[in-house]
């Protein structure tokens, strides 16, 4: 199952994002304030190991980050979840796969992938839509086809739909997302959803 974040800020943010009145600017600020909480909770049981310091009274072992992070956005739209990642994480990587929804077949063609190596880090693949689940199907498919074992899939707001593929396909993938909304319509889009998060993310 999907672990739902439960937090007012998020809550708040979400209504927000949803507003179509919403304009660009605050809805890339709203995006980062719930992409910071959804990334706190993606890190949440990341390892840590002990590091010796000196503090200004005493030498004492103190913990520091015992895992990498790689981050990999699904273009475009999952670029405005990437900040708060860089931001947080002095030594994350970011890669990149850049998947394109057909509106006509809902179905995704692949344009651009970057990744950088895998092993022995935490994966976190993140889109602010999971809506069929194609995207983020393949996207995840490419992830463990180059190495990634700890994965992870975060996104906005999901649908059933999506949800039951990637379960279906990634049955050991967590999901980590702010809202499980009711269904998708006869377009694939995700209602009651917030629209295209692309186009209102860079005002398109």
């Amino acid at each position: 199952m999907p672990h739902v974040i439960n937090h007012p800020l998020a809550a708040h943010a979400l209504t927000h994002l949803r507003d179509k009145t919403t304009a660009p600017v605050t809805f890339r600020t709203l995006c980062y304030q719930i992409g910071l909480l959804l990334a706190l909770e993606a890190t949440r049981d990341l390892p840590t190991t002990p590091k010796s310091i000196v503090t200004p009274l005493e030498a004492i072992d103190s913990p520091v980050l015992g895992q990498g992070i790689v981050v990999v956005p699904i273009l475009r739209a999952g670029l405005g979840m990437l900040q708060p990642y860089t931001d947080l994480f002095p030594s994350v990587s970011v890669g990149y796969v850049g998947l394109e929804r057909d509106h006509k077949t809902a179905v995704a063609q692949s344009y651009y992938c970057k990744i950088p190596p895998l092993e022995g880090r935490r994966v976190i693949c993140v889109d602010p839509m999971l809506a069929t689940g194609g995207s983020a199907a393949q996207a995840l498919t490419v992830l463990r086809e180059k190495g990634a074992q700890d994965l992870r899939l975060v996104t906005i707001v999901s649908a059933p739909e999506g949800i039951a593929a990637i379960e279906a396909q990634h049955p050991d993938v967590l999901i980590i997302t702010a809202a499980i909304d009711r269904q998708l319509n006869e377009q694939s889009y995700i209602v009651p959803g917030l629209g295209d998060f692309g186009d209102r993310l860079y005002g398109t």
